[in-house]
């Protein structure tokens, strides 16, 4: 009896032995993940004229050094569209998506300029190198950039007036790089080029990012030179800025 009675201790203490080893600590588990390394083909800029053909150039997407599938979509910057329509002038950015065998996904981005360059004497469409002066100041230097901003357009409308992308000149979309939301869209110039009269049904003018109301004052054509002066006015401020805007041939 004893000894049966000497087993059961043993066997209880080596039950309590045998739960007090046991770690309460959770068990990682690590898994190695290879994400997608993605390159563009081509250039990083891609002018296309309006209503042309663009030869997507393609990426190169691999995981773990073989190639994996991708996707690619595009959204006009400042028209709103919401795919890349190659009847519709505008900057485009086409998006490149990879995704790996474990879910995780990278984009890259190309730029995609849908564009038409007018003479100046019939038409002021186009692509222009924006230099901006706010009540008659460049931004300083410490800030940005306000000389030569990559780009301004111009495009034709289907009742024949014309649309700019940004009535500021680009001032905080390109030159602070704040964005989009702080450009001025949906300024209108209505009128007659060779007489230099313009009126600008599309004011008054919102600005998205900071607020206040806008108005495009004044344009001037040179075709000349291929310049456009373009004024703009800003409660906010209040503001004027002055865009000297030059005809980029790509």
């Amino acid at each position: 009896m004893k000894n049966l009675q000497i087993i059961k201790m043993l066997g209880v203490s080596a039950l309590i032995l045998a739960i007090s080893s046991c770690s309460l600590d959770p068990v990682i588990h690590s898994q190695v993940t290879n994400y997608p390394i993605m390159s563009l083909k081509g250039d990083a800029t891609i002018f296309v004229p309006l209503g042309g053909t663009y030869n997507d150039p393609g990426i190169v997407a691999t995981e773990n050094g073989a190639p994996i599938p991708f996707t690619s979509t595009g959204a006009g910057k400042y028209r709103n569209g919401k795919t890349l329509d190659l009847n519709v002038a505008d900057e485009y950015v086409q998006t490149y998506k990879a995704v790996n065998k474990d879910g995780f996904a990278r984009t890259i981005d190309r730029k995609v300029i849908v564009y038409k360059n007018g003479d100046l004497v019939n038409s002021i469409e186009g692509v222009y190198l924006s230099t901006t002066r706010r009540n008659g100041s460049l931004l300083p230097a410490s800030q940005g950039s306000s000389v030569d901003q990559k780009y301004v357009y111009v495009w034709k409308n289907s009742n024949g007036t014309y649309g700019v992308s940004d009535a500021f000149g680009g001032w905080y979309d390109i030159g602070r790089k704040i964005g989009v939301t702080s450009a001025t869209r949906g300024g209108t110039i209505a009128g007659n080029i060779p007489t230099n009269t313009f009126t600008f049904p599309g004011n008054p003018l919102t600005n998205v990012y900071f607020g206040g109301v806008a108005a495009i004052t004044g344009l001037t054509v040179a075709p000349a030179s291929k310049q456009l002066t373009l004024s703009c006015s800003w409660d906010a401020g209040p503001y004027t800025f002055v865009s000297t805007l030059t005809q980029f041939q790509p």
